[in-house]
C-alpha cells in the first residue's frame, strides 16, 4: 500500500459523516460498500513477478549465497515486526494478548 493513498484514504473516511461502509446520509452523499487499499490485479501481478523473479535467480549458481541462520531468523523476525506495527499497537492499546490469559479479564459463572 502505498502511504500516501492510505492516509488519503483515512482523510475521506474521516470527513465524511456516515463513514465507511455505511448508508448515505444526505442525497448527495455516495454508497460506497467497501474500499480496496489494494486491486487484486496489482497484488497478484507483484506476487507473480515475484516468484518469477525467485525462480530465475535459483538458476544461477552465483547467487547461491550461504545464510547464517540466526541472521535470518532475526532479519524474519524484525520484518514481522515492522509490517505488523499497527496491529501490535492496536493489541496493545486494547489489552490483547493472544497467547494465554494474560491481561484479560475473567468472568465468574453465576
Amino acid at each position: 500500500i502505498d502511504p500516501e493513498m492510505a492516509e488519503e484514504i483515512d482523510e475521506a473516511e474521516a470527513a465524511s459523516e456516515s463513514g465507511p461502509g455505511l448508508l448515505p446520509v444526505k442525497n448527495d452523499d455516495e454508497f460506497r460498500p467497501f474500499i480496496r487499499r489494494l486491486p487484486e490485479f496489482k497484488f497478484w501481478l507483484s506476487a507473480s513477478k515475484g516468484l518469477i523473479v525467485a525462480l530465475v535467480c535459483s538458476f544461477f549458481p552465483f547467487l547461491d549465497i550461504p545464510v547464517y541462520w540466526p541472521i535470518l531468523l532475526f532479519y524474519w523476525i524484525f520484518l514481522f515486526i515492522i509490517t505488523m506495527r499497527r496491529q501490535i499497537e492496536h493489541m496493545i492499546k486494547y489489552r490483547y494478548v493472544p497467547l494465554g490469559n494474560f491481561g484479560k479479564q475473567r468472568y465468574n459463572r453465576s
